[in-house]
This record gives structure tokens, sequence and C-alpha cells, in this order.
């Protein structure tokens, strides 16, 4: 027989299913709360981060193009005041090395810039130091054409490797001057100038470098070096040819004019515009000439390391004595070394330069100078530079 357990049996119930407009508002919060999450574990930033890094883009394209625009405004300002400064009829050599007279023709060997509507132009004294030549002032006139204008007189300043050089005209747009004397290393410094002879009007730009250099650069129309004190020193391309231009700030202000270039790359010198501003009033309150104390010598500097090597004192070696000249008249020689002026040493600290720039024309004044192994002292009365 057979046995049958008694079975319970349990029906369960399906689940119910949540309508459709819950379910998605479900998933809905679930997506919102995972975004929030996320959100919250990376910080804020997102938005921000992606809105500053545009922010610095936007920042660094705009200064590009502010510093692009200023220089721009700069050369536009400045150039119309830049002028070549050239030789009429200069022999040059041909391709077969043979000599040739170019009839008619400039040749550019330096640049200069207006520095008043009369026609006064500021440049290097070795850019026109050569009196046999006939210089020439080549500039675009307001009307976009160039203009030839023949240098009708010069004034050279023996102190500054800087002259003044005078030209026919009564419509010319001078420069701004600026001030040198609150220069600061690393501001912006734009050069403009006739690079090469050739390439009128380049523009280089760069900074200033360094303040308060002195450099000895050879003088070509004599071979001798002539010690500058207190120059800019800038990194801004500055090629032969580039001599008596400008060095321009920000502001289209001229700050210096220069004037040499080391043998290594990026590094050029200018003169200080506040010393030509100074020649400038000097040259206006005396009825338009330069006068200056003239000793009447070129001379290389001989430092102590040098005199010891050769057993001499140390002090000014005269390389050449202009005849008829205060140092001639006092019987100062080639090869003589003047040690002591004004009862001063000559050192790096006592340049001979500066001493006489302080002088006046017509002053008396005691020197030593080593010859014939001995030392003597001499007495001389200091003449007037010559202007041209």
């Amino acid at each position: 027989m057979a046995i049958v357990k008694n079975t319970s049996v349990i029906e369960r119930e399906e689940p119910k299913k949540l309508p459709k407009a819950t379910l998605v508002l479900v998933i809905v919060a679930v997506v919102v709360l995972a975004i929030g999450a996320i959100y919250k574990y990376y910080g804020k930033g997102f938005p921000q981060i992606s809105k500053q890094v545009t922010g610095d883009k936007t920042v660094q394209t705009q200064r590009v193009v502010d510093e692009e625009s200023t220089v721009i405004d700069v050369v536009q300002k400045v150039s119309p005041s830049v002028v070549s400064i050239a030789v009429e009829n200069r022999q040059t050599i041909n391709f077969f090395g043979i000599p040739q007279q170019n009839q008619g023709k400039e040749s550019g060997i330096g640049t200069g810039f207006v520095v008043s509507k009369d026609g006064l132009i500021l440049t290097n004294r070795h850019v026109v130091s050569d009196t046999s030549l006939k210089y020439v002032a080549v500039i675009k006139g307001k009307d976009g054409n160039t203009k030839k204008l023949p240098v009708i007189k010069i004034n050279r300043d023996s102190f500054n490797d800087l002259a003044l050089v005078q030209v026919d005209a009564h419509d010319l747009t001078p420069v701004e001057l600026g001030d040198s004397d609150h220069l600061k290393v690393g501001q912006k410094a734009i050069a403009i100038g006739n690079a090469l002879g050739e390439f009128d009007n380049t523009v280089t730009t760069g900074v200033v470098s360094a303040l308060g250099r002195a450099v000895s650069p050879i003088d070509p129309s004599t071979g001798v070096a002539e010690k500058l004190d207190d120059l800019i020193q800038t990194d801004a391309a500055v090629n032969p040819g580039n001599s008596g231009g400008p060095l321009v700030n920000s502001a289209a202000q001229v700050i210096g004019v220069n004037t040499a270039v080391a043998s290594a790359q990026n590094i050029a010198f200018a003169i200080r515009i506040n010393i030509a501003k100074q020649l400038i009033a000097d040259f206006n309150t005396s009825g338009g000439k330069i006068s200056r104390p003239f000793l009447g010598v070129r001379y290389t500097h001989i430092s102590k390391d040098t005199a010891l090597l050769n057993n001499v004192p140390q002090g000014e070696l005269i390389r050449e004595v202009v005849s008829a000249s205060a140092a001639d008249k006092a019987g100062i020689e080639v090869g003589n070394i003047v040690t002591e002026f004004d009862g001063k040493q000559l050192n790096e600290e006592n340049a001979l330069t500066n001493i006489i720039r302080s002088k006046k024309v017509g002053d008396q004044v005691k020197l030593k100078v080593f010859r014939n192994e001995k030392i003597e002292e001499l007495t001389l009365t200091l003449g007037e530079a010559p202007n041209e």
C-alpha cells in the first residue's frame, strides 16, 4: 500500500512591473548621481581648467600680437627720420678687380637720423671722417619717393664719435629723443639702419644687455683704436652700415646711437643719447659749431698687465700727433707714453679722454711722459678741436 505524504503548495506572487515612466526617471537619477560623483572626485575644475587653458592661449596670443604691433608702430614712426649716409662718385672694384668710378652714383657707408626739421642729422664721426669725400644723405620723403640731399657742412665731435651733418632742407621729420639716464637692463631695444651699406631701413630687435660698457673700436679712416666709455650694450643685430643709426625704445624714442660691434655675435654698442643731446644743445647755443678742447693725439691705452710684461709704465701710448696741435707744440712725440695728465695717473679709472672732456679750450695743463727710459714733465695749452 502506498503511502502518500501531505504536501503544502506555496504559490509565489509575480513582482509587479514598474511603469515605464518611473523606470526612465530611475535611470536618469542614476546617471545624474554618477556624473555628480565623478565631478566631485576630480574637482570642479574641468570647465575652469579648459577655460583657463583657453584663456592662457588667448593671453599669450594677445601678448605676441601686442609686441609685434609695438615694433611695427615704432618702425613706422621712426623710419621716416632715418637716412642713409652715402658717398658720391666713390671708386669701387668691379668683378675683374679693375677700379671704376661710379659717376653720378652713391655708395652707402652708414646711417644717420634727423634731429631738426631744418636739416640737422646726427651720425657717427667715423662715418663721415674722411674730409676728402663728398657725402650725401638719402631719405624717403613724405610722398614715399627717395630724396638725395647733399651734405653742406659737417661738425665732428672729437670726444664721442659723433657728428652733426647739415643738409639743405626745412621740412624733415625729426625723431623724438629719449632719456638714456634711466635705462634698464632687459628693456626692449630696436635698431634701424642701413645694413651693409645696401639695405636701407633694416630693422632688428633685442634688449638692452648691459650698461656702462667701455670699448676701443678701430677708426677705419686711421686704423687707430679709440676708447669709448659708458656705452649701451645690446643684442639687437647691428651690421656694418648701421653705424650712426638710432637705437630706439618701445615708445619710439631714440635712446642711443649705434656705433660699434664686437667680434662675438649678438654684442653691439651704442652711445647714450643724452651725450648727443648735450652735443646738440652746445651746437645750438654756440652759433652752429662744436667747440671742444683738443690735445691733438691718437693713442692706445697700455693696461697694468701689458705695462708689466713690457717693462714700461701704465698710460697712453701715442700713435699719432696732429701737426701744430697742443701736443705737437709741447713736444709730445709718437712712441711716448703719457703717464699723468693734470695731476691724475692715467689708468682704467682715469681715461685721458674723460679728463680732457672736463677742460676748456685755452686751459693750461701739466703732464708727464715716458720716453728715453725716463719720465719728463711738460706743459701745454689745450687748443680747439677742428670741426672739419
